[in-house]
């Protein structure tokens, strides 16, 4: 596996040697300085040329950065889809290498560069001087941010009207409509309530990382063995018990936050909500009536 230096020596070197080159600037979790330095970081590179078009219409120019396990074009993808796409404002390769490297690495016009809206950004090359000066490297962009009392309110809201989805396909067994209702619906507000503890918890300075990835670090271990307790596999009648685990702990949090802020907490909400879980799993499979 080829060492950072070796990496960036090769993606420096393209720039210089190429004159439709004309700058270079990185993000991503190596320029973060709280990220953990570990062999799966990416490196985020964007080439900032005179035109994308001829770096997107022969391909083959990126052979030069090693051999390809296998790769995605994001923006060919999206045009697959029926996405709206302008290769000419902005183009990528997300590349894994057969070494085990992997690079992000995208193309913009010199009028399309931009090192100022990421503070995690670095510039690495200017042949040109055409980037602004910027500040060193920062997450405080991404450090979670203290709720308004209505977001508070739309999450709460959100989290126990989402829970009926996931009791009439718990009692249906249907297996994949309660890993949607659960994973898609109702957990990630547990997750964005354990994120607004968690930044409460440490003055709102801190960042819990894309898909919350660095949470355990900033919650009490019970908190985090809870969280655990809530996740589901196959087994429906442990995820009666899971979802029971999910909206205990959503409601402690939630009223431990409420009354640290007060804001308003709806407890006959979550309570009519939580109640009509636990009765529709009392319902016995031929039931001809809910209530």
């Amino acid at each position: 596996m080829r060492t950072q230096q070796e990496m960036f020596d090769l993606i420096l070197g393209v720039a210089e040697k190429d004159e439709r080159i004309r700058a270079v600037y990185m993000n991503g979790s190596r320029t973060n300085p709280n990220a953990p330095k570990d062999i799966f970081q990416d490196y985020d590179i964007v080439y900032v040329v005179r035109q994308n078009k001829p770096f997107y219409e022969d391909k083959s120019w990126i052979d030069r950065f090693g051999e390809r396990l296998y790769m995605q074009c994001p923006d060919e993808v999206d045009r697959w889809n029926g996405l709206p796409t302008d290769f000419d404002a902005c183009y990528g390769w997300l590349i894994q290498f057969k070494d085990g490297n992997r690079m992000d690495l995208h193309v913009v016009p010199c009028e399309k560069a931009d090192v100022r809206s990421d503070k995690l950004c670095v510039i690495l090359l200017d042949k040109d001087g055409i980037l602004p000066a910027i500040d060193a490297p920062t997450d405080r962009d991404y450090w979670v941010q203290k709720p308004s009392e209505p977001e508070f309110w739309a999450c709460c809201n959100e989290f126990w009207w989402c829970l009926n989805n996931l009791a009439k396909a718990l009692w249906r067994k249907e297996l994949l409509a309660v890993h949607q209702s659960f994973y898609g619906l109702c957990q990630p507000q547990l997750i964005k309530m354990l994120d607004w503890k968690a930044g409460n918890d440490n003055g709102f300075c801190i960042s819990t990382g894309k898909a919350s990835k660095y949470l355990n670090r900033y919650l009490p271990e019970t908190v985090w063995n809870r969280l655990l307790e809530t996740f589901i596999g196959a087994d429906l009648e442990k995820a009666w018990d899971s979802a029971f685990a999910l909206c205990e702990l959503f409601d402690d949090i939630a009223c431990e936050l409420s009354e640290k802020w007060g804001y308003r907490y709806n407890t006959e909400e979550a309570h009519a909500s939580y109640g009509f879980l636990k009765h529709v799993r009392t319902l016995p499979q031929d039931a001809k009536n809910i209530f």
